[in-house]
């Protein structure tokens, strides 16, 4: 094309379609980078964000905005004597699981509160806990929304001693992110297997 031809008006329509072009060409890259990013901070709560809004710009809108209420958070890590505190507190909730399952589940709930709440988190609902817990530590969240759905189904009589156990290394995964020594966020793996409840007496629970 040789644009000594063109009039003014063509000139203006071939550079308009030229910016047009670059401009889709540069938001698809930073829409692609956005999306790399919230992935790999949020890990399964990214997919999860996916599959309940069934949008993915809504979901990452969202998450976003997780991020940057966050932030506005004055978090803090756990002083050594709390850490100490809370897993003595935490060893107190494992024995109880063999006498009072249910209210051991109860108990680790509070506790896992408590230590949110030293942390700087807000004590709102347990889904804007949840959400806000998320960004620093997506993997485990997975374990506290799991853990808490298996505690309102022992609330209405629902949850057998079985899944009872599964809550508590459910609360564990998350007591162990949340009490572990300060580190850099989301590179732990979930602590807490099912292997090791079951192999200890104290999380059997009697009868």
């Amino acid at each position: 094309m040789d644009f000594r031809d063109l009039t003014p008006a063509q000139i203006a329509i071939v550079v308009a379609a030229i910016v047009i072009v670059v401009g889709a060409v540069v938001v698809f890259f930073l829409q692609r980078r956005r999306t790399e990013r919230l992935r790999s901070r949020f890990g399964p709560e990214y997919e999860r964000a996916v599959a309940e809004g069934g949008d993915r710009r809504r979901a990452e809108a969202n998450l976003a905005e997780r991020a940057e209420r966050v932030e506005k958070f004055h978090l803090r890590p756990l002083a050594s004597a709390d850490r100490t505190r809370f897993s003595e507190a935490w060893a107190r909730v494992q024995a109880h699981f063999v006498d009072a399952p249910a209210g051991a589940v109860a108990e680790a709930d509070q506790l896992l509160g408590d230590i949110m709440a030293t942390c700087g988190y807000p004590m709102g609902n347990f889904e804007q806990r949840a959400a806000d817990i998320s960004v620093d530590h997506p993997v485990v969240t997975q374990n506290y929304r799991a853990a808490h759905e298996i505690a309102l189904r022992q609330a209405r009589g629902q949850a057998s001693t079985e899944d009872l156990r599964r809550a508590m290394i459910h609360y564990r995964a998350l007591f162990e992110d949340l009490v572990s020594e300060p580190r850099e966020v989301n590179k732990k793996p979930v602590a807490g297997s099912r292997a090791d409840y079951e192999e200890k007496p104290t999380l059997r629970a009697r009868g």
